[in-house]
């Protein structure tokens, strides 16, 4: 597996593009703006994209996934069902918060708890880590102990949850009772600023480091 990471629009946000070594198939994870450097990185890697990943429907995240699913004619897949409640508003997320051009999405597959999302041969567990937001689902590649974790975790902090229907107890639930079992070895890209391992901020967290939740 291969990846970059391309920040896009004024909030910094990781858009991830990755994809199979083997084939050259690849995807964009979260493109909420700046589609044409998004796509100068797929043209200097020679990937052939086939799918859009979602991991949750804030404007930063999905705000240009419509438009880059109607000019290549890719499939959405993510996230989770109850996203559908920001997803439908991404037109209002928009023009709040100065994105011109956003439009809402409905992914082409919802996802779920336990699905498997593939990328040429590779193949990435889906796990639904509300909290942050209701529908907010987090995409693991096992074999790479890598995850895209959007914005249920950082280096250093967690999601905010003081958006509608955020919920900071079941943001905690969902990074310690799903994240953690996956291994303080994990690398992880967040959806803002710089990777890190679960098992630093286990050590490390001020809001979910093992001392800080009495683990």
């Amino acid at each position: 597996m291969k990846a970059t990471i391309v920040p896009v629009t004024p909030f910094q946000q990781n858009c991830t593009v990755l994809w199979c070594d083997e084939t050259m198939l690849g995807a964009v994870v979260d493109p909420g703006g700046d589609l044409d450097r998004i796509l100068d990185q797929v043209a200097e890697h020679k990937i052939t994209l086939e799918k859009i990943m979602l991991t949750h429907g804030h404007i930063d995240h999905a705000g240009s996934a419509a438009e880059l699913a109607e000019r290549l004619n890719l499939p959405i897949e993510g996230p989770e069902a109850e996203e559908s409640f920001w997803l439908d508003m991404l037109v209002t997320q928009g023009e709040k918060w100065g994105f011109p051009g956003a439009r809402n999405v409905t992914p082409d597959r919802w996802l779920k708890d336990g699905d498997t999302v593939t990328v040429g041969h590779l193949s990435f567990d889906v796990l639904h880590c509300p909290g942050h937001t209701p529908g907010h689902v987090v995409f693991y590649n096992a074999p790479a102990k890598f995850a895209i974790v959007g914005d249920v975790l950082f280096k250093g902090s967690i999601g905010r949850t003081d958006f509608p229907r955020g919920d900071h107890a079941t943001l905690i639930r969902s990074i310690t009772e799903k994240l953690w079992p996956l291994g303080d070895e994990v690398t992880f890209v967040p959806g803002h600023g710089p990777l890190s391992t679960f098992g630093d901020e286990r050590r490390g967290n001020p809001f979910v480091g093992d001392d800080v939740i009495g683990k």
